[in-house]
């Protein structure tokens, strides 16, 4: 496992490893500059504390229950299993960039800040994968007696 420094601003682990996952080509400044963009702007548009707003849309981004492919005689079948704590936020972060970056905006951190606002609230893209993973689970929880 590798461990990451605490980000400047607030002395955070989890926020290094969004900026990490946020960074292209090694440019890590700017990727901080986006994502303290983007929580400037959320700070703005809710008059909350755009940190809390933060780590409450990756609350509600993560998956508690996954479909993984598993082969059975000769058949794959699709087996809901449960998300460890870390797997959880690892794919929150990853969704949030991912539905963020398709976004229609002038600029990432306002595109990130929209993304953060709407899963905060239970809505956007993000959200929306979350809750499509759930019910692919629920759809396929017959299967959930081949567990790994």
């Amino acid at each position: 496992k590798r461990y990451v420094q605490r980000d400047p601003k607030f002395g955070d682990v989890m926020i290094t490893q969004f900026v990490n996952r946020l960074m292209y080509e090694g440019k890590k400044s700017v990727a901080y500059g986006v994502f303290y963009g983007a929580l400037e702007m959320v700070e703005e548009r809710t008059k909350e504390n755009g940190l809390d707003i933060w780590k409450k849309a990756i609350q509600n981004v993560g998956p508690s229950v996954e479909v993984k492919t598993r082969r059975i005689g000769g058949a794959n079948f699709q087996i809901p299993t449960e998300v460890r704590g870390e797997r959880k936020t690892s794919v929150a972060m990853k969704w949030l960039i991912q539905y963020s970056r398709d976004r229609n905006g002038k600029s990432m951190a306002d595109k990130l800040a929209s993304e953060l606002v709407a899963a905060a609230k239970g809505e956007g893209g993000a959200y929306k994968k979350k809750e499509d993973t759930h019910k692919m689970a629920e759809a396929n929880k017959a299967f959930a007696h081949f567990k790994f």
